[in-house]
């Protein structure tokens, strides 16, 4: 309970290259048990559970790491190809160069860029992919890579920016979640920095390590991580650690006592990141409320209980507002006729 969920832009937008290439997505996403019909609503979330099953279906049926999103298919085993070619690397700049360069061996592939200046080291990530026109690919490669680079020296990197070349679009609040560092839209390039002196971290990892990453690739990478290094995220923790065992969130006095600020002061720090106390109750709440509807056979009345709602229609109201659907859409399930995939390993990337 907790995890973050997964807004509906981005599962339409990893299922644009299967649809262009004339696949029926229906059955995929009914294969990962998310309701079709949730694609309508700007409000929609998935758990993260429900996109990695449904990252799988598409993997599968495209037998593309880019999923039919890029020009010319990237052949299963590509990336795991690219990690060991940059494993005996002397420092974590000289892996990244030899990742770039593999990278551009490949008709179609990304456009993989290091430089380093005043301090600085950016990471940029450009390609002429045609059916990704959400940017989806674009932003998974400058995730992965980064979370590549903080696994490969056993460190999270933290990154300085990251910067997109294109407009805001109207999820722009997830992307500084997604990367933990300020977010900038509308600019030259698309990329991310960070202190330079990270380039020369030696690696640490070894083939067996590098295995047993692979046959989690890439899901694993493309996690949000919780590195708890704002304000927001060290609430938020508190939070959802509070509702794992009772359906009581603290108020605002009581989690300032436990960070030592006063509430005038926490709530400052987090209007300064973009949020509120209110805000990060509601998001605890209406991820674990997504979860228990799409992974678990719980009553929705038990579920409203335990998240602390007195009533049902209070619980569906506040559902509604969250998410624009009620409650009973996240509880869809495969007909007698389907399968439901469950959670076996991912495909080998290695």
């Amino acid at each position: 309970m907790g995890r973050r969920t997964v807004t509906v832009h981005q599962v339409r937008a990893v299922l644009a290259g299967a649809r262009t290439t004339g696949v029926d997505v229906v059955p995929l996403l009914q294969e990962a048990q998310i309701p079709p019909l949730l694609l309508g609503d700007d409000r929609a979330r998935v758990t993260p559970a429900q996109f990695a099953r449904l990252f799988r279906a598409l993997y599968r049926v495209t037998q593309d790491e880019f999923l039919a999103l890029g020009t010319a298919p990237s052949r299963p085993g590509t990336f795991a190809m690219m990690c060991r070619a940059s494993l005996g690397c002397r420092d974590l700049g000289a892996a990244i160069e030899r990742g770039a360069a593999f990278y551009r061996l490949f008709p179609g592939g990304p456009e993989l860029t290091l430089e380093a200046a005043d301090g600085l080291a950016w990471f940029g990530v450009h390609n002429d992919f045609g059916r990704d026109e959400d940017r989806f690919l674009t932003e998974c490669l400058l995730a992965i890579f980064h979370r590549l680079c903080s696994w490969l020296i056993g460190r999270r990197i933290p990154l300085a920016h990251a910067s997109f070349g294109y407009p805001a679009p109207p999820h722009e609040d997830e992307y500084a979640l997604l990367f933990d560092c300020p977010v900038r839209f509308g600019q030259a390039r698309t990329g991310a920095a960070f202190d330079a002196r990270w380039l020369g971290a030696p690696l640490v990892r070894d083939e067996a390590a590098l295995d047993a990453m692979l046959r989690r690739a890439p899901f694993d990478l493309l996690s949000r991580p919780e590195y708890g290094t704002t304000v927001a995220e060290q609430v938020r923790r508190a939070l959802a650690r509070q509702l794992r065992t009772s359906p009581r969130l603290p108020e605002v006095a009581e989690v300032a006592g436990r960070l030592a600020v006063s509430p005038a002061t926490l709530r400052r720090r987090l209007h300064a990141e973009g949020t509120s106390f209110q805000q990060l109750k509601d998001h605890v709440r209406r991820d674990a409320a997504i979860a228990g509807l799409a992974e678990g056979g719980e009553p929705i009345a038990e579920l409203a209980a335990r998240l602390g709602f007195s009533e049902d229609t209070a619980f569906h109201r506040a559902f509604r507002r969250w998410t624009g659907t009620t409650p009973g859409a996240y509880r869809a399930r495969p007909t007698p006729l389907e399968v439901p995939m469950g959670e076996p390993p991912g495909p080998s990337f290695g």
